[in-house]
């Protein structure tokens, strides 16, 4: 997973080079996450690398955003709910705080988590796990990462 592609993510995947892409969708591209502490965490990327909020994008598209977004959060609740038992939720989020660009996380919430942290946001959970070899996106990844994919197929053929 290593190379260039982290530098420009949405322009890698507008040239068919970021490997974390999962799915091509109306106003962006459903991408899975570089850490999977919590498995099935993924994120949104917006189609356009200048715009940097929701507000930026023109109104017509912004309502395809967010139904890119809430797509991505069913798909993943519904492959989470079917592998893994302790599955309570999905967090859908724009914070926009760090990356200069829109995208929203969607991640996938567990019993299992630490109690101090299952009812609190995901980014309370300890620096560590951001950060774990075990944590890191990889081959480990491919089966869940074709369950989202296919999730999405069924979802957009369902509309």
């Amino acid at each position: 997973m290593a190379g260039d592609w982290r530098v420009d993510r949405i322009g890698a995947a507008l040239r068919g080079e970021n490997p974390t892409v999962l799915r091509r969708l109306t106003a962006g591209f459903a991408v899975i996450g570089d850490v999977q502490f919590l498995p099935g965490y993924s994120v949104l990327l917006v189609d356009e690398p200048e715009v940097q909020r929701l507000s930026d994008l023109p109104r017509a598209k912004r309502p395809a955003f967010l139904s890119d977004m809430d797509r991505l959060g069913e798909a993943v609740e519904r492959v989470c709910r079917r592998l893994d038992p302790a599955f309570l939720r999905v967090n859908l989020e724009i914070p926009g705080n760090t990356d200069p660009f829109l995208h929203a996380h969607v991640w996938p919430r567990f019993a299992w988590e630490p109690a101090d942290v299952v009812g609190a946001p995901v980014w309370l959970h300890p620096r560590e796990r951001w950060s774990e070899e075990r944590s890191g996106l990889g081959p480990q990844h491919d089966a869940l990462r074709e369950a989202i994919s296919d999730e999405l197929d069924r979802l957009r053929s369902s509309t």
